[in-house]
C-alpha cells in the first residue's frame, strides 16, 4: 500500500476552531434548556413568574451574550493561517 504524504492528525488551528465552531452551535440549545429551567421548577400547573425569576431570565440572557461574545474572536473567516500553532 502506498503511504500518503498527508499527516495522521488536523493541525492545531483548525481543530480548535472547528470545536469552537460546535461550541457556537450548541449556544442556543443551552440558551433554550436555561430558559426553560425555571418553568419546570415550578410545583404548581399553572405558570407564574416570580421576581427571582425574572431576574433568573436577565442573567442567562446576559451569559448566553457574553459567551457569544467569548466565541466571535475565534469564528471570524480569515482568523490565522492554517499552519500556524498556538
Amino acid at each position: 500500500m502506498p503511504r500518503s504524504n498527508r499527516p495522521l492528525f488536523l493541525a492545531r488551528a483548525p481543530y480548535k476552531r472547528r470545536r469552537l465552531r460546535d461550541a457556537a452551535r450548541l449556544l442556543p440549545v443551552l440558551g433554550v434548556l436555561l430558559m426553560v429551567l425555571p418553568l419546570m421548577w415550578t410545583p404548581d400547573s399553572r405558570v407564574t413568574l416570580r421576581s427571582w425569576d425574572v431576574a433568573y431570565f436577565f442573567l442567562v440572557w446576559i451569559g448566553l451574550i457574553a459567551l457569544a461574545a467569548a466565541f466571535a474572536p475565534g469564528l471570524r473567516a480569515g482568523g490565522g493561517s492554517e499552519d500556524e500553532e498556538d
